[in-house]
């Protein structure tokens, strides 16, 4: 069974506007938490380390 998983960062307002991540041995499976059903995609585990680094330093802010 895969455990998907919200940021402890994204509060309990009632609003699920964030992803879901799930470890899908040895790649990251990502989701919108808003529509678990939906479209999910999956990285290798380092390239999702990659990405999450971009994020936090801004790299894909719009402008």
């Amino acid at each position: 069974m895969i455990q998907w998983r919200k940021s402890s960062r994204s509060g309990t307002s009632g609003q699920s506007n964030c992803v879901e991540v799930a470890n899908l041995s040895g790649d990251v499976g990502v989701r919108d938490s808003k529509d678990p059903s939906g479209p999910r995609i999956t990285l290798p585990a380092e390239r999702f380390r990659g990405l999450a680094a971009d994020i936090k330093r801004g790299a894909h802010d719009l402008p």
